[in-house]
């Protein structure tokens, strides 16, 4: 077994035995170094976005100093949702590497499925509409004209 996974295991279990959530748990390593564990504390937290995945990136971040995990490889224990894949890109992590997959989290009680339909076109429509797009285009702008900004 991968030394990496079964470090996010032993962190999963961490969580599911102090009663924090879901069996996910997450590591993320750079140059051969942990950077970050974290596991799920949805029910801990009583915060829906505290997936291991993004519990992890947070204390990479801190620990890195940065918002750009370039050069890092995650491990899970579960292959990423909808949210935690975004998160991981907005990080720029450069691997991910999953134990289960979304059937197998689904044959667990998850219900990840439902959000992989709501990548489906049409489907983002019944939740997501467009309000206000003049005034917040002006936002926009002054954002725009920011010179000493870092995008991201």
């Amino acid at each position: 077994m991968n030394k990496y996974m079964r470090m996010a295991i032993n962190e999963a279990r961490k969580g599911i035995r102090n009663g924090h959530g879901g069996p996910f748990g997450a590591v993320i390593v750079k140059d051969g170094v942990v950077v970050g564990k974290g596991h799920n504390q949805v029910v801990k937290n009583n915060d829906p976005t505290c997936h291991g995945e993004i519990m992890a990136i947070h204390k990479a971040c801190k620990n890195l100093g940065t918002f750009d995990l370039s050069g890092c490889e995650l491990y899970t224990t579960g292959e990423p949702c909808p949210m935690c894949m975004s998160a991981i890109l907005w990080a720029n992590i450069d691997m991910v590497y999953y134990g289960c997959n979304i059937l197998d989290t689904e044959d667990i009680g998850f219900r990840d499925k439902k959000f992989y339909e709501m990548q489906q076109p049409g489907a983002r429509e019944k939740l997501v509409h467009e309000l206000d797009r003049k005034a917040c285009l002006k936002l926009y702008k002054e954002y725009k004209e920011i010179t000493d900004k870092v995008n991201y």
